[in-house]
């Protein structure tokens, strides 16, 4: 399991994402971003945040600490921004905390990462089918010179379909993916080198030591996954098929 803490003081909120994601201090004496399990994107995005982030940590990216932050009432009680405090009573109990980077920045493209460093972060969205990586939308930041990927609420989006369509791998793993946009894009090297240093590493060991870490209250059930296991081997199988088909995903190298 992830680290389990409790928010003792609601910050700010960070107004740059339309979940209102917010600043939160907490009683391990650490501040963290707070992705609230009642924003309008539902469970699946704090499911995505773990699988995505606790993959590339795996594969050796630098990601943020990921910890689930107990929010209590009180906080949301003296909340005076109507806005904000049904958000925060609509997420009491567990919600995701995102350990804050303390004079991070947002990437700009004036520090851009090592090519294989960038061709690996492409290989990770490529896979996972994170669209939301552009210069529109970096979800990168800059700390120590270095890349931290963040906010991956958008990849993994098959199992929005689970409820009606059902869990189906192979259309996962046969599923393109347009890197023309890709913030990385033009900076990578090859994603083909990247896949045969990345793709070994994405053994089930791996995958189920990522999967285990998502609390089961997170985990919905859906016609023909009805118990957290069960999705748990779901989200494994479906990045196992999809990592054994790189010919149908795979971006090509740049020109």
């Amino acid at each position: 399991m992830l680290e389990q803490i409790t928010a003792t003081r609601y910050v700010t909120p960070l107004k740059e994402g339309g979940s209102l994601p917010g600043i939160v201090e907490a009683d391990d004496l650490g501040t963290y971003v707070l992705k609230f399990r009642g924003a309008g994107q539902g469970l699946k995005v704090l499911v995505a945040e773990v699988l995505v982030g606790e993959l590339a940590r795996g594969l050796g990216l630098d990601v943020p600490r990921l910890a689930v932050v107990d929010l209590q009432a009180p906080i949301a009680k003296y909340e005076a921004d109507e806005e904000v405090q049904d958000l925060l009573t609509a997420s009491l109990g567990h919600n995701l905390g995102i350990d804050f980077l303390p004079g991070s920045f947002g990437y700009d493209g004036s520090r851009p990462p090592a090519a294989d460093v960038a061709a690996d972060i492409l290989w990770l969205d490529a896979l996972t089918a994170n669209v939301d990586r552009t210069w529109s939308n970096p979800n990168l930041l800059v700390w120590h010179r270095r890349p931290w990927l963040i906010d991956h609420g958008a990849a993994l989006y098959f199992h929005h379909g689970w409820p009606s369509r059902g869990a189906d791998a192979e259309r996962f793993a046969a599923q393109r993916f347009d890197a023309s946009t890709h913030v990385l894009r033009d900076v990578a090297s090859s994603p083909a080198a990247a896949h045969e240093r990345l793709a070994p590493a994405l053994t089930t060991e791996l995958l189920d030591r990522v999967t285990a870490l998502v609390p089961d209250e997170w985990l919905e059930p859906a016609p023909g996954l009805e118990s957290s296991e069960s999705l748990r081997t779901a989200y494994r199988e479906h990045l196992q098929a999809r990592v054994a088909n790189p010919a149908a995903w795979l971006p090509e190298d740049a020109s």
